[in-house]
C-alpha cells in the first residue's frame, strides 16, 4: 500500500482551529486518521468545534488545548500537554489570523485615516501568531520531524484594496515561511519543511457581509473578486483540504519553501 499520504496517528496542532476554513481542515484531517489539536483562546468555541469533530468522524483522535497564538507561557503550556499525551508532533498548522475593519481603508477613506492601533493588531495576530507557535512547536518536530503550513493570502502577491493591514501581514508571512524553511532545512536536512497555503477567497463569518448581500446577490466587492477569478465563483472549505493534506505529508517530503494556490485561478488573472 502506497503511504505517501498516510496520516494516520500523526500529531497535528493546528491554531485557529475554530475558524472556517482551520476548523474544516481540523474535521477533514481527523477523519484521515490523523491526531488533531485543536488551539484556540476560546474555550465554548473550541468545545464546539471538538464536538462538531467527533460527532462527524466517531473514531475521530481530537484534543482541545486553549492558548493564544501571541502569548507564549500559554502555547508552551500546549505543546507541553500535546507531548504528555501523545508523545510527539509531526506538524503545524499556523491557521490564526484574521483582520479587523479599522486596519483597512474604505473607499471613502484616504490612508492617513488608517487607524495604526488597528494596524499593529492585524500585523502582529497574522504575522507573530505565526512566528511565535513556530518557534514555540519547532523543537518538538525537530525531535519528530514534520512539516509546518502557514497561510498567506491572495493580498500578499497582489494589491488587494482596502485591506493595507493584513496585506502586509501577510506577505510578511510568506517572506518568514521562505526564510524558516531555508533555515531549517539547511540545519536539519530537511526533516522539518516549511511551507504555505494561498487561499482564495472563501465565504466565511468573517467575510460574509462584505462580499454577500442578504437576498444572496454579490455586493459590489464580492462582483469585483468574482469577476477576476477564473472559476467564477468562491472557494469552498473542503477545496483546500487536498493541498493541506500533501503539505502535511510525505508526498511533499522534498517540497519546502513554497506558497501553494487554491484560489480559482485569482493570482494568476490578469484582469484582462
Amino acid at each position: 500500500m502506497n503511504q505517501l499520504f498516510d496520516l494516520k496517528n500523526r500529531v497535528v496542532v493546528i491554531t485557529g482551529a475554530t475558524g472556517t476554513l482551520t476548523g474544516s481542515a481540523a474535521r477533514y484531517l481527523a477523519a484521515e486518521g490523523a491526531r488533531v489539536v485543536f488551539l484556540a483562546r476560546n474555550a465554548e468555541k473550541n468545545d464546539k468545534a471538538l464536538a462538531q469533530c467527533r460527532s462527524q468522524s466517531p473514531e475521530a483522535q481530537c484534543m482541545g488545548v486553549i492558548a493564544d497564538v501571541l502569548d507564549r507561557t500559554s502555547l508552551e503550556r500546549a505543546r507541553d500537554e500535546v507531548l504528555a499525551k501523545w508523545g510527539r508532533i509531526d506538524g503545524l498548522l499556523n491557521g490564526a489570523g484574521g483582520n479587523m475593519p479599522k486596519a483597512t481603508i474604505t473607499p471613502e477613506q484616504d490612508f492617513t485615516d488608517l487607524d495604526f492601533e488597528a494596524f499593529r493588531k492585524v500585523v502582529d495576530l497574522n504575522l507573530n501568531g505565526t512566528v511565535l507557535p513556530s518557534l514555540v512547536f519547532s523543537p518538538a518536530l525537530l525531535e519528530s520531524g514534520g512539516s509546518i503550513v502557514n497561510f498567506s493570502s491572495v493580498s500578499a502577491p497582489l494589491m488587494v484594496t482596502r485591506v493595507v493591514g493584513y496585506s502586509a501581514a501577510k506577505s510578511a508571512v510568506e517572506n518568514f515561511s521562505r526564510w524558516l524553511a531555508v533555515d531549517l532545512a539547511r540545519k536539519t536536512g530537511g526533516k522539518v519543511r516549511v511551507n504555505a497555503v494561498l487561499p482564495g477567497f472563501y465565504l466565511s463569518e468573517q467575510n460574509h457581509s462584505l462580499l454577500m448581500n442578504e437576498d444572496g446577490s454579490y455586493t459590489e466587492r464580492g462582483q469585483q473578486v468574482i469577476r477576476n477569478t477564473p472559476f467564477n465563483r468562491f472557494g469552498q472549505a473542503d477545496e483546500l483540504h487536498g493541498a493541506l493534506h500533501y503539505l502535511l505529508s510525505d508526498a511533499s517530503k522534498f517540497v519546502t519553501g513554497t506558497v501553494l494556490p487554491v484560489d480559482g485561478g485569482f493570482i494568476a488573472f490578469s484582469g484582462v
